[in-house]
């Protein structure tokens, strides 16, 4: 049974039990609350999980989640130009708990929700922004080429449709513990 990329909340919970749902997520976001039996594996480690899920896609189609749909677009991207039919849920796992549906928590409690990764990238480059400004006017007016170049980053990060500081930040000790199942 074919799945249409991408799927809406409405399309993809009727169906829920017919597929494999992949979070892409970090491990800390996973465990801050995902979709009923999805299986945590991050963005950044996806390419080494092809051969897993290629195998799960054998069995059930794949639903690719994350917290708005930006990142499981592009983990649907990698999978589909590795031969593996994939389809993304249309504004994530925001958009499955605004319209009622409850999430799955690892040990079945609901712990400290972690931020999303375009939050803390948000957040991050706003942060060294503002130090680099703070710097370049209280210390030496180079520093604020720190601001220019989280600008500069930024800049490439839309063009490439790739985040640095958001691999980075997937690093944390946060974004780490509570890590979900495999495909």
């Amino acid at each position: 049974m074919s799945v249409p990329t991408p799927l809406d909340v409405g399309q993809a919970h009727p169906r829920l039990r017919e597929l494999t749902v992949v979070d892409v997520r970090t491990p800390g976001e996973f465990a801050s609350g995902h979709l009923p039996d999805a299986v945590n594996v991050p963005l950044d480690r996806l390419v080494r999980s092809l051969p897993e899920l290629r195998r799960a896609a054998e069995r059930r189609p794949l639903l690719v989640v994350c917290a708005s749909g930006a990142r499981s677009e592009n983990a649907v991207a990698t999978l589909t130009a590795q031969g593996i039919a994939a389809s993304s849920l249309t504004g994530g796992t925001q958009a499955w708990a605004a319209e009622g549906h409850g999430l799955q928590y690892p040990d079945g409690s609901r712990k400290r929700a972690v931020w999303a990764m375009e939050r803390q990238v948000r957040f991050t480059a706003g942060v060294t922004v503002l130090l680099g400004l703070a710097l370049g006017l209280l210390l030496h007016p180079s520093l604020a080429l720190l601001s220019a170049a989280i600008g500069g980053g930024l800049v490439f990060s839309a063009l490439t449709n790739n985040c640095g500081m958001a691999v980075v930040l997937g690093r944390l000790p946060f974004n780490r513990q509570g890590a979900g199942g495999r495909a």
